[in-house]
């Protein structure tokens, strides 16, 4: 079966190396380009495409806009972003909006039509392609006991049960939780556990629909 694929893009070379990479997938077929953000919701509702590949920097409207209106009007299409950008506030805000996924343009143009295929299927919930130095937890900012804890929120750990298998206080923990909140942009650990999963921090236990 044939997925036919939107591309969203202000770049010809882009568009061109997208095209490129994806020509062997005989699974993804191309069937419209859009080079400003106002183009690609008369394309979606002309071309019928069941991804779109959409880049946040667009002229006309941005990707964030684009992507919340294409959610809204045509609830069944997917919307992968592939962008530069790098930093968890970047993605945190793709995916709270809806997309499937998230693919940074560093990504190997061999790997790019697996990384589509994972984000339409919704088996991944972070984002593709972050350079090894600088992954979704370096890009939030968290220490290495930050993340060690953040994990073991995502686990579903008491402040306690975290405490006594780090040997540290409660107090401590709960000072640890704070400036994870602050830096992640969340209000809870449930929210925390949340972005966790969404940027790979921590694997999730549960498959969700998109």
């Amino acid at each position: 079966m044939t997925t036919k694929v939107l591309l969203a893009d202000d770049h010809r070379l882009v568009l061109e190396g997208i095209r490129s990479a994806l020509a062997d997938a005989e699974d993804l077929e191309i069937v419209g380009e859009a080079s400003r953000g106002t183009d690609v919701l008369p394309l979606i509702n002309r071309l019928h495409p069941e991804v779109v590949l959409l880049d946040i920097r667009m002229p006309g409207m941005d990707g964030l806009a684009c992507l919340e209106l294409i959610r809204k009007r045509f609830p069944d299409v997917k919307v992968v972003v592939l962008s530069v950008y790098t930093d968890a506030e970047h993605i945190e805000a793709v995916l709270a909006r809806g997309a499937s996924g998230y693919i940074v343009k560093s990504i190997s143009p061999r790997d790019l039509a697996s990384a589509i295929r994972q984000a339409v299927e919704g088996t991944v919930y972070h984002a593709i392609g972050l350079p090894a130095a600088e992954d979704a937890s370096t890009a939030a900012g968290l220490t290495e006991r930050e993340l060690v804890i953040l994990r073991a929120v995502a686990r579903g750990m008491s402040n306690r049960a975290i405490g006594k298998e780090l040997w540290v206080t409660e107090q401590t923990v709960k000072f640890h939780l704070t400036n994870i909140y602050r830096k992640l942009n969340v209000g809870n650990r449930t929210e925390a556990a949340r972005a966790a999963y969404r940027l790979g921090i921590a694997e999730s236990p549960v498959i969700e629909a998109i």
